[in-house]
């Protein structure tokens, strides 16, 4: 069986965890296939958005810790680090379509995306201690960012596990749907993200990731370099075109370029 599966359309390319009779538990094949994956695709310059989800009505419950894997821990835990920095630093939205379990490292992959679309079925644990270890996936570094520290205390320490509508609450889910939606309303998701432009995405992205450890002056010099990186696409002209014509933009990323009678490629 292919513990991911993959899958595009329009400018969305779908990651699914595929291993239903473990509820997705992520052993060493399927986080050796999810790093590659994360890989390919931030050089698949088709690819304007990513979903990861699960296959058999789980996200993924963690880390298998049945796999049988001999490895050192700390070989181990590498594979993790490799996912969260690989999916931490994608140029594009990413989201996280949760239907039953989201535990342990599984919920930090969740965490990892952008944004995270669940059911009033889905289940959030950082379920660590209760198995005489501590978070990782990112956990540490994620959480206080989306809940502040002692909510984060709170969700580590005890490993309790919450229902949907509380992770929504906290601001671990950004939308809860009935499971009859989800599909259509992630793929719309996926297709309203998709058709954004590019450039100022990623920038956008970056910059809010990044302003969670810089100074407001820090800050506005990334902004101000990111600004004129935008101006230098197609898709700044393109929005005031289409807002002055009355109809939907449709951005590319390209390099604006005006031409002159010097330039070679005019």
């Amino acid at each position: 069986m292919t513990v991911l599966l993959s899958s595009d359309a329009d400018g969305v390319r779908t990651l699914t965890l595929n291993r239903p009779y473990r509820r997705n538990a992520a052993d060493p094949e399927l986080w050796q296939a999810l790093r590659e994956a994360l890989a390919a695709v931030t050089r698949d310059r088709s690819v304007r958005a990513l979903v990861l989800t699960g296959a058999g009505g789980a996200f993924c419950s963690g880390a298998d810790l049945k796999s049988g894997d001999s490895r050192h821990p700390l070989d181990k835990v590498r594979d993790l680090n490799d996912v969260a920095v690989l999916l931490h630093e994608l140029p594009f939205p990413t989201v996280a379509k949760v239907t039953g379990v989201a535990v342990g490292a599984g919920w930090n992959l969740a965490l990892g995306c952008d944004l995270v679309v669940a059911t009033p079925e889905s289940r959030f644990s950082q379920i660590f201690t209760r198995r005489g270890l501590s978070p990782d996936c990112g956990g540490t570094w994620l959480l206080p960012r989306l809940v502040g520290l002692q909510q984060a205390k709170r969700l580590t320490l005890l490993a309790e596990t919450i229902d949907a509508e509380e992770a929504r609450a906290l601001g671990l889910v950004t939308w809860v749907v009935p499971p009859e939606e989800i599909d259509e309303f992630v793929a719309d998701l996926g297709r309203r993200l998709a058709a954004g432009p590019p450039v100022a995405l990623a920038q956008t992205k970056a910059l809010l990731n990044e302003a969670t450890s810089s100074t407001l002056y820090e800050a506005l010099a990334s902004e101000a370099r990111a600004q004129a990186a935008n101006f230098a696409t197609t898709d700044a002209q393109e929005a005031y075109a289409a807002f002055a014509e009355k109809r939907e933009p449709h951005f590319t990323g390209r390099w604006y370029r005006s031409p002159t009678s010097e330039d070679p490629h005019a």
